[in-house]
């Protein structure tokens, strides 16, 4: 029996320049081999999203997936300043979408984060959905009328994020056990001060099927790490 698929996501939030991200995927290839069962998604600032794709392309690390950071709720049309999904799907297999910051500094509603799915959904891109233990049945059953198949749900407790604190395994895995009862067919990860040091402990949990990693993914020898741990499970 093939071994089910597992995610390891890096998001580098509003951090590196180009030069910097080519930097690191100079040193990150070094380390990474790809894997049949760990699929391994990278999310740029979206400023820079075509150019690490193209450098992707040309000089490697291979079968490095990428995602955006964001997505419009709208269409393409007149709406400044905006990323239509459409525009997206060149150069990302994924979107990450709801998450946290996004609801706090920028007052993202659960519409919003609907729409958002549904558009990424819409052009082929696969959303990665951020939720909070607390209001997780509300941001869940908000993209109940959604056609999206393809869906990954990030359990992402803010105070974990926030402190740098990580939730015990035995609470992540509650919450995604809860969750996996209302979404039972799609892939959960657990993100919240994620690193080499503890990421064992998640990647033991069966509800689980992988990791999505900040502050640890800046540096590419620590997320190397955690890629590794994840391919020999």
């Amino acid at each position: 029996m093939d071994k089910p698929l597992r995610y390891i996501i890096a998001n580098w939030k509003c951090h590196k320049s180009y030069d910097d991200a080519c930097a690191w995927l100079q040193s990150f290839s070094t380390r990474y081999r790809p894997h049949d069962t760990v699929e391994v998604v990278l999310a740029p600032p979206l400023i820079m999203l075509a150019q690490v794709a193209h450098y992707i392309e040309n000089h490697g690390p291979r079968l490095l997936a990428l995602a955006a950071q964001d997505v419009s709720p709208f269409p393409p049309g007149n709406y400044t300043g905006a990323t239509a999904a459409d525009m997206l799907r060149q150069s990302s297999r994924y979107a990450i979408v709801g998450h946290s910051e996004r609801r706090r500094y920028f007052h993202e509603t659960q519409q919003d984060v609907a729409n958002k799915v549904s558009e990424a959904a819409d052009a082929g891109i696969v959303p990665i959905v951020c939720v909070d233990e607390k209001n997780a049945m509300s941001q869940l059953t908000a993209l109940g009328d959604i056609d999206c198949e393809l869906m990954i749900i990030a359990y992402c407790p803010v105070d974990a994020m926030s402190y740098r604190e990580p939730q015990t395994p035995d609470k992540v895995a509650e919450v995604a056990r809860y969750i996996s009862q209302v979404y039972p067919s799609h892939p959960i990860v657990y993100g919240g001060s994620v690193n080499p040091e503890n990421v064992d402990s998640f990647l033991g949990i069966s509800e689980l099927s992988g990791v999505f990693v900040g502050a640890a993914s800046l540096d590419p020898d620590p997320f190397a790490e955690i890629v590794s741990r994840a391919q020999s499970r």
